[in-house]
């Protein structure tokens, strides 16, 4: 071979070396035991092992939860790693400190890996189901409507599953509101069960809606079955109703909301219909204005807020159809106020709509307050455990908010800090201040004529 051809040779591999070495560079960083392990229902931790021909130089991992939002949403984690080609990172999403999500929540995840030459690898998303593994889920299906438990036999969930059907059809033919995404509902087999399954909620609830993850849980014994049955639609109705009116624009007043979700259980049970019966009577109805807002916790107080929103809703449904009902929610959904939606939809405000339902159930007038009236915002109100449940007896708080499915008023329930001191104790710290001001008054005065004497002899002087 003759030197020319050795020297074309050698000018040839020089010039094509940068290029291999560019191609080995350019390859994507590897990505195994890529995993989420679940600490229900306090953490869960993401872990990956990964493997690059460079030197890994960030490690972002991306996370969020299947869920309605505003806009795109996805939350960023930084695992802390020493940089290296070969790299095991891992992060702590903990629920405590964030809050946790409901049960049967998907949570999606992937990773964001840059290595010292810039080259960026993004691997596949991957999805685990937040769930507590410990119970033995069953799951049975209708339509769009699915139903999970672990406690009880088929028949026991049918029965729930059939009435959350036909509370579905009673929604559509008298609201006009349908599904449009697929419910999932977890039965926990008591109350207590439920509410290790979720951080941070009262100790009375018993049951809870998620509408933007499309998820409703109770805690339904084979005991509380009947009430089971009526939960399960208010909550449902909760799911649809967030769906219908879900935007960042305005709020459902609570009236509105508990209102159709009572209406969608069916009839009242007689002892709802008999406090409302006698608040009309007794002309001691709240004001709808009032029920905007968070429900009392008083008892007596609170039951009457569901009765009466279930009887307000009532008679926007019968008396203007549901048609209206719907654009209602549709008017709610597009930032409207309360009063500016009812006066568009109804010809009326807030206060019009007392006066009208008012006169259609044979009430007294509202008597006009010469204050302005508050209006506060709406707060979402869990459903409680019922009264005869089987956990009943362990909840610290007397003062519970029913629903309408509440069946009897608990008599023995002790007094509550809201009642105040005794009265004895409040006359008797009442006296002390007075004989104390009493005091300090009559050592000022003396102290005031003391000095006006002194003032005088020096004058005589």
């Amino acid at each position: 071979m003759s030197a020319l051809k050795k020297l074309f040779i050698l000018v040839l591999l020089l010039s094509f070396a940068p290029l291999g070495q560019a191609r080995a560079a350019a390859l994507p960083a590897s990505v195994s035991e890529d995993k989420a392990i679940l600490q229900f229902p306090d953490s869960v931790t993401f872990r990956a092992n990964i493997a690059s021909s460079a030197t890994v130089a960030s490690v972002t991992l991306e996370y969020g939860a299947d869920q309605l939002t505003c806009g795109t949403v996805v939350a960023k984690a930084f695992p802390v790693f020493q940089p290296a080609a070969n790299v095991s990172v891992s992060w702590t999403w903990d629920m405590r400190q964030s809050g946790s999500l409901p049960p049967g929540e998907t949570i999606w995840w992937r990773w964001r890996i840059v290595d010292a030459n810039g080259q960026e690898t993004v691997t596949e998303q991957k999805t685990v189901a937040w769930i507590d593994s410990t119970h033995r889920w069953q799951t049975i299906t209708e339509g769009d409507l699915r139903l999970h438990w672990y406690s009880g036999d088929q028949t026991f969930a049918q029965t729930l599953l059939d009435s959350a059907s036909a509370g579905l059809e009673r929604l559509h033919n008298d609201a006009g509101l349908s599904l449009d995404a697929p419910v999932d509902f977890y039965i926990y087999a008591n109350t207590n069960d439920m509410r290790d399954a979720v951080l941070y909620e009262p100790s009375w609830t018993g049951g809870q809606a998620f509408p933007v993850n499309d998820i409703v849980i109770l805690g339904v014994s084979k005991q509380d079955l009947d009430w089971g049955k009526d939960s399960i639609v208010h909550e449902l109705t909760h799911v649809l109703v967030g769906h219908r009116t879900f935007s960042c624009l305005g709020d459902v007043p609570t009236w509105l909301n508990e209102g159709l979700a009572v209406y969608s259980e069916g009839l009242l049970d007689p002892i709802s219909q008999s406090q409302l019966d006698d608040a009309i009577k007794n002309n001691t109805l709240l004001s709808i204005r009032s029920l905007s807002g968070g429900f009392s916790e008083v008892r007596d107080k609170a039951t009457l807020s569901y009765s009466q929103s279930y009887s307000v809703v009532k008679f926007l449904i019968e008396a203007h159809g549901q048609e209206k009902m719907n654009d209602l929610l549709l008017a709610l959904r597009d930032g409207a106020t309360v009063d500016d939606a009812l006066q568009q939809i109804y010809g009326f405000n807030v206060e019009g709509l007392e006066v009208e339902w008012r006169a259609a159930i044979q009430a007294r007038p509202m008597a006009v307050s010469a204050l302005p009236t508050a209006q506060p915002t709406p707060t979402f109100v869990p459903t409680i455990v019922p009264v005869g449940g089987d956990s009943f007896a362990a909840m610290p708080t007397p003062f519970v908010v029913p629903t309408s499915s509440f069946s009897t008023p608990d008599a023995s329930a002790p007094p509550t800090s809201s009642q105040g001191p005794p009265l004895l104790l409040t006359l008797a710290l009442l006296g002390f201040c007075c004989l104390l001001l009493l005091i300090i008054g009559v050592v000022f005065i003396g102290i005031v004529v003391r000095s006006q004497n002194q003032k005088k002899k020096g004058g005589e002087q």
